[in-house]
């Protein structure tokens, strides 16, 4: 299969300040030599979609080296400048796209692909001598998906059904009559046609009506969605065929129940009120006054109210004059204090589904879907606050009781900020919200966090969650975004755990 030319616009890594902020570590060269790929190798399993001859090679260099040698051997052409930065990124996703399933659910294995923009995030932010771990650990971390993909049946991206294409002319309606009958096969070849033929403002903003609809994988769908969008504006639209199918088929996911279209089932019921409820809010809700008591009541009922609830007063909140930057606040504290309460995965996905709600409804263009997912954004949170019941105790923490602790001094105060962490987590929090309100950086002990995370971290979870919080803190408004990081600690790697052995083998693989 031919990767797409047309379709979703072309912004990308060169353009704009993010190749300043990679600075020399990461060199763009295009057209890369790389090994001659054998006849063997070049056989994909039959009907598999396949990438084009730019990319190919790569993919197959990274689905065909065994795990115990995929770093070295990517070390080495980046030492030589045979592989630049995008290319291993755009064949690290593609290669998860290929041979990774999200199925039985958007998540468990397929982190190997939500994971990649979170990745490449923490790259961005990296200092010169950590800026390839990220990428690296992704890449090690692909092949253990891809393993565990191929134990359960492997399974492999098929190449599209070309008879069954739609015409440009049809892919809308014929995608969004296939998304709203849960039909996989009808959305897969109309997606193919989206990808085709339509702009990339009017498919994100198709897909965005359906990636929060319901409430199936924790969040994940729609964490798919802005990654799968981010992740392609830095490699370029030209591989968002491929992407968007897998998307689309993770969308779809409905974990063995009956059809939702013709079932009423529980994951889906606020999705239906939402969409309804939409219509409701007044057309200029976007202009909104900030009003810290509303988003204290807000906060509140995120406490102790139901998901319906929970929505309706969002839309009461914004009909009434209230700003939407004063209910992400209640949002994104809500999500901040469940991590509080239960660090664990269930809070843990609180984080990164607003996250991604939020970019996603920033991203978006269409009115009824913004509005939709700001409702749906409230929804979820009571559903994450049941679900972690299930999983467990949720401790009797909140968000704006953190106390401050008093601190001086910057470098010393965050490693024991951070070695704290391990022990006593509640401290170190007001400790951290003690070191910001004295004046010191918050940059600073992001920076501090995240390198924790680069050598102490490993899991998914780890990246998705800092590069999730790193961002969100500059969406609250100035009242909200310390103790929000200081909540987030609760959730973070702290200094006194082991650094992990493959931070070693990268450093010395890269060396060579």
């Amino acid at each position: 299969m031919k990767g797409q030319q047309n379709g979703w616009g072309r912004r990308t890594f060169l353009k704009g300040t993010a190749l300043g902020a990679i600075g020399g570590g990461f060199a763009e060269t295009f057209g890369s030599k790389l090994r001659h790929v054998s006849a063997a190798e070049a056989t994909l399993p039959a009907g598999s979609v396949r990438f084009d001859d730019d990319i190919e090679p790569l993919v197959r260099l990274i689905e065909e080296t065994p795990r115990e040698k995929l770093i070295e051997e990517i070390a080495t052409r980046v030492a030589k400048g045979r592989i630049s930065y995008r290319e291993l990124l755009a064949a690290l996703l593609l290669a998860g796209v290929r041979n990774v399933e999200p199925r039985p659910a958007v998540g468990f294995k397929f982190h190997a692909v939500l994971v990649v923009n979170s990745a490449h995030l923490a790259s961005l932010a990296s200092p010169d001598a950590d800026r390839w771990l990220p990428i690296f650990w992704a890449l090690d971390h692909f092949k253990g998906s891809q393993a565990r993909d191929v134990e359960e049946g492997n399974w492999t991206l098929a190449a599209v059904d070309e008879a069954a294409v739609p015409k440009p002319h049809e892919a809308l309606s014929r995608f969004r009559e296939a998304m709203l009958k849960w039909d996989e096969g009808g959305a897969d070849v109309a997606t193919a046609a989206l990808a085709r033929g339509e702009s990339s403002g009017r498919v994100f903003d198709t897909f965005a009506e359906y990636a929060a609809r319901d409430f199936r994988s924790i969040g994940h769908k729609v964490i798919y969605l802005a990654n799968a969008h981010r992740t392609l504006e830095t490699i370029g639209w030209q591989y968002a065929e491929p992407v968007l199918r897998s998307l689309s088929y993770a969308m779809l996911n409905r974990v063995g129940e009956p059809n939702p279209s013709t079932s009423d089932l529980a994951p889906d019921r606020d999705g239906r009120i939402n969409q309804k409820r939409s219509a409701e809010i007044r057309a200029d809700w976007l202009t909104g006054k900030d009003d810290s008591g509303a988003t204290a009541e807000l906060l509140q009922a995120f406490r102790e109210v139901t998901s319906d609830d929970a929505s309706k007063l969002v839309a009461a909140q914004l009909n009434a004059g209230v700003s939407i930057r004063s209910v992400y606040d209640a949002i994104f504290a809500a999500a901040a204090e469940l991590t509080m309460r239960q660090p664990a995965i269930v809070p843990l996905h609180a984080m990164t589904t607003t996250n991604a709600i939020h970019y996603t409804m920033r991203t978006c263009s269409d009115d009824t879907t913004r509005k939709f997912l700001v409702l749906q954004n409230a929804s979820f949170i009571p559903q994450f606050r049941e679900a972690a019941k299930g999983r467990g105790k949720l401790e009797a923490r909140r968000i704006d009781a953190i106390e401050p602790t008093e601190t001086t001094g910057s470098e010393t105060q965050l490693t024991d900020i951070f070695r704290q962490l391990g022990q006593d987590p509640e401290s170190a929090a007001g400790r951290l919200l003690g070191y910001l309100n004295a004046g010191h950086s918050a940059e600073d002990a992001m920076r501090y966090a995240r390198q924790l995370i680069f050598l102490k971290g490993n899991d998914s979870h780890d990246y998705k969650y800092s590069s999730a919080v790193l961002e969100d803190y500059h969406q609250l408004t100035p009242a909200w975004r310390d103790r929000y990081l200081a909540a987030s600690l609760f959730k973070m790697r702290s200094e006194s755990e082991p650094t992990t052995p493959l931070v070693g083998r990268i450093r010395e693989a890269l060396k060579a």
